[in-house]
């Protein structure tokens, strides 16, 4: 029995389903892992894999980034949390009001769940509306208010897990991405809609890209109805380019979400907008939004430290990445396998059985058994990618050349197996 297996099965015994998020979860069990380093990670029986999960997103330089980590000691050695303001704190904030276009002024959260759901009390508590739309297939974090599965078009959600009372979803709208006409449909029909959040890129339905002009779109029509524009930038931001997705398509919204990469592997949140939105949140204005370790320095110093790491490195990762999708694309058509390789920058996602995806419904049509095979086949070649079908690869700074090729003659192998 492997190290691995010996923990799982311990670790089922102390938390529900031996993990700590769901999608850590695969058969016959979880890998557990002991380190980290650049573009590899080693788990417990000491083999090693080149990482293409890199943490759902976080590890933009790789793990264990040596001016992260140095960061990260000087600022541990004079303590880990002071509940009080903090010059690393307000050197992290700096620098996101710096490089997010939207971003007139921020508040630090611990999380991207806690961002999204300070953000959404926010635009509730601006405007003085209650309703909120997001995409069907969107994630925005694992508070009530979006944890809802989609009704038909432009339909009130329904909970979307066991203990979320309806009432706490009554005021949430679902509509279908890439389809501004439904979103105005809905605006049309409805007055007290708030705000829509929205993933600017799609990133929990595999990459899903914005259709050319729909960003553009969806920012004219809520400016034209009164209605906020939240993109939730958890995974796009500062991944993308250094002031994240909206500043790659030029589409300003009035409020951003963030995490990952911000707190440099630390956990981190932040929400920000425009001043006059901003000015809302306590102890400046009404709408209370708090937490123990927001702001925390550990984090803060991290996520600077891996924010100026990553300045002039992103267009050689986007090439890197980009040269990676045009191989597994090629390979894929050599083979006459029914797929789709989506990417955005250094983010791209595998979806067998699909010839392309635009929305989180026509994501549900991945083949799931298939990618199955394919975690398990990479798995055994030394690849580590993300267990869900519908989640996405991240690339780092740190993956070279030879770690694409090793990803690329694997999945080649894959294809040639499956049909023979």
């Amino acid at each position: 029995m492997s190290r691995s297996s010996e923990l799982y099965s311990c670790s089922k015994a102390l938390t529900p389903g031996g993990v700590s998020s769901p999608v850590r979860a695969f058969s016959p069990n979880p890998l557990f892992m002991s380190k980290g380093q650049g573009s590899r990670i080693f788990d417990v029986d000491g083999k090693e894999y080149v990482d293409l999960c890199m943490a759902y997103g976080p590890l933009i330089a790789g793990h264990a980034c040596p001016d992260v980590i140095d960061a990260v000691k000087d600022a541990v050695a004079l303590g880990t949390v002071y509940g009080a303001p903090s010059e690393p704190e307000l050197r992290l904030i700096e620098e996101i009001t710096r490089r997010m276009p939207s971003c007139d002024m921020v508040r630090l959260a611990c999380s991207g769940t806690e961002a999204t759901m300070h953000a959404i009390r926010l635009a509730r508590g601006y405007t003085g509306k209650n309703g909120i739309v997001k995409m069907n297939g969107g994630f925005h974090g694992a508070h009530d208010a979006v944890l809802v599965a989609a009704g038909s078009g432009s339909a009130r959600g329904v909970p979307g897990s066991a203990g979320v009372p309806a009432d706490a979803v009554r005021n949430t709208y679902s509509v279908e991405y890439n389809d501004a006409g439904a979103f105005e449909s809905l605006l049309d029909r409805n007055e007290d809609i708030a705000a829509v959040i929205m993933e600017p890129v799609m990133g929990n339905v595999g990459v899903v890209p914005p259709k050319k002009g729909y960003l553009e779109e969806m920012r004219r029509i809520t400016r034209e109805y009164g209605v906020l524009l939240i993109f939730d930038e958890v995974i796009t931001g500062m991944r993308l380019s250094e002031g994240g997705a909206q500043k790659l398509y030029g589409v300003t919204p009035d409020m951003t979400t963030m995490g990952k990469i911000i707190g440099g592997g630390f956990p981190a949140g932040a929400f920000g907008g425009r001043r006059e939105i901003m000015e809302n949140v306590a102890p400046a204005g009404k709408v209370y939004a708090a937490g123990t370790f927001a702001g925390n320095p550990i984090s803060a110093a991290a996520g600077y430290a891996l924010l100026k790491h990553m300045d002039g490195r992103y267009d050689d990762l986007n090439r890197s990445t980009a040269d990676l999708v045009s191989a597994l694309r090629d390979h894929l058509e050599d083979s006459g396998t029914e797929g789709c390789i989506q990417c955005v920058g250094s983010m791209f996602s595998i979806g067998l059985g699909c010839g392309s995806i635009s929305n989180g419904t026509e994501a549900q049509g991945v083949d799931r058994t298939v990618f199955s095979a394919l975690f398990r086949h990479m798995l055994d070649q030394g690849i580590y990618l993300p267990p869900s079908a519908l989640e996405v690869e991240f690339m780092s700074s740190a993956h070279t050349q030879e770690d694409v090729g090793r990803i690329t003659s694997a999945f080649e192998s894959f294809l040639k197996k499956v049909k023979a």
